[in-house]
């Protein structure tokens, strides 16, 4: 009886470990889309319409996972990125043109991710913005290089938790939920410019280039660092585990990340817009602003809140700029190598954060380069997309385990939801 007893008591924590053992790229890259620049896109979203944009959030769930999983589902069935599989299949002068322009993309939004962070940090303790900006790139990028590949993915997925300090603020707030579930279920569209621009810009931040790069190339690396683990084209017997984990990891991990930015809607909405404060351009705007109407404990939980994020999108930015040049060069590339065995693939995480670092002490101005930023990714999201889903259909690639129809079918729907973004984009900076 007591055996059985103990037996009982240890089972939870076995369970648990066992979830976790399930969730990893996904989870990391979901996470990691709620970085600070994301954060004021929600954080604008709420403050300038209140809760008419969280039907947003559960309408692009399932697109954002979709794509994602059609990422991992790339890495884990060849054993390669993204970046590796274009250059062998389609020509490499295209992808070098798409992977420059990531590579722009990537570093100015780690320099506004490291600006942001710096001054959410200022904001708590007051002190000097600069020192902190490259205190969190050299812990970044330190742990990026140093750390054992396993530990390091071990940090990333637990630091996902900082996510649930939106979930904390939006419910030290007084929140109309029945207002709420209504807007999120029905739908109010707003015939209006500006809504249809924060649309857009919700959909660019949960649908961007750097998260396949990322999640694929993770699933290539995981594959390679696991002696039983194989390429599911050369082991298809392992398929049914495999797809099967990808699914839950991704469609929790987007879950996560959309979850997470209706709460800053949510939170900002409940407080911000209902006190006339419509118009706010970065994250730490949005902490600052909260603390007179929403009190001292929602400002600390949502300050804080960006600080976890940047440190989990920080290296993810990095990573899959790397990642992606390293394979569109031939390179050696993987985070579970030493760092003289990938040289050009660690002076890459290197230089861009060096770059992240040098936008925020040259007078940059952070709204402008990330509207930049949102453009270049509009320009590479498109195409790449387009490649990713006539590449995942070809036997070529993906042996037998082209996308099944009801995969096919949703992912070219985020194509085309992608694609309208990226058009009317164009069109309301023409106009």
């Amino acid at each position: 009886m007591l055996f059985r007893r103990r037996h009982h008591l240890r089972r939870p924590h076995r369970d648990w470990r066992a979830v976790l053992h399930l969730l990893g790229p996904g989870l990391i890259t979901g996470a990691s889309d709620d970085d600070p620049s994301g954060i004021a896109t929600y954080s604008q979203a709420g403050a300038q319409f209140g809760f008419n944009l969280t039907w947003v959030m559960l309408f692009t769930w399932p697109l954002m996972a979709a794509i994602q999983e059609i990422s991992a589902r790339i890495g884990r069935v060849t054993g390669k990125g993204i970046a590796a599989n274009l250059r062998e299949h389609y020509p490499v002068s295209l992808l070098r043109g798409m992977i420059a322009l990531l590579l722009v993309a990537n570093f100015i939004n780690l320099g506004a991710d490291l600006g942001a962070m710096g001054d959410a940090l200022r904001l708590l303790v007051g002190g000097p913005r600069g020192l902190y900006v490259l205190l969190f790139a050299a812990f970044c990028t330190t742990l990026e290089i140093y750390a054992s590949y396993r530990r390091y993915v071990a940090y990333l997925k637990w630091t996902t938790l900082s996510l649930f300090a939106y979930v904390a603020a939006a419910l030290t707030i007084k929140v109309p939920w029945g207002e709420v579930a209504y807007d999120t279920v029905v739908p109010h569209f707003l015939w209006q410019t500006d809504y249809v621009v924060v649309i857009v810009a919700v959909l660019g931040t949960t649908i961007s280039p750097y998260l396949f790069f990322w999640q694929a190339s993770e699933e290539a690396e995981d594959e390679r660092v696991d002696p039983k683990a194989h390429p599911l084209v050369d082991a298809p017997q392992e398929a049914p585990a495999q797809i099967r984990r990808i699914e839950i990891d991704t469609y929790i991990g987007m879950g996560l990340s959309n979850l997470v930015a209706f709460f800053i809607i949510v939170t900002t909405a409940a407080t911000l817009h209902l006190h006339g404060i419509t118009d706010v351009q970065t994250s730490e705007q949005a902490a600052e602003a909260l603390r007179p109407i929403a009190g001292a404990f929602a400002f600390y939980v949502f300050a804080l809140g960006i600080i976890g994020t940047g440190l989990l999108a920080i290296p993810v930015l990095s990573g899959s700029a790397a990642y992606a040049l390293a394979e569109a060069m031939n390179w050696q590339a993987g985070l579970s190598l030493e760092p003289h065995q990938a040289k050009r693939f660690y002076a890459t995480i290197v230089g861009g954060t060096v770059i992240g670092i040098g936008i925020n002490f040259v007078g940059l101005d952070p709204i402008k380069a990330l509207f930049w930023t949102a453009v270049i990714n509009g320009v590479v999201a498109v195409p790449l997309m387009i490649l990713m889903m006539v590449m995942t259909m070809q036997p070529k690639v993906m042996g037998r385990f082209t996308l099944p129809r009801w995969l096919h079918y949703t992912g070219w729907a985020s194509t085309a939801a992608m694609a309208v973004a990226v058009a009317v984009m164009f069109a309301t900076w023409g106009g």
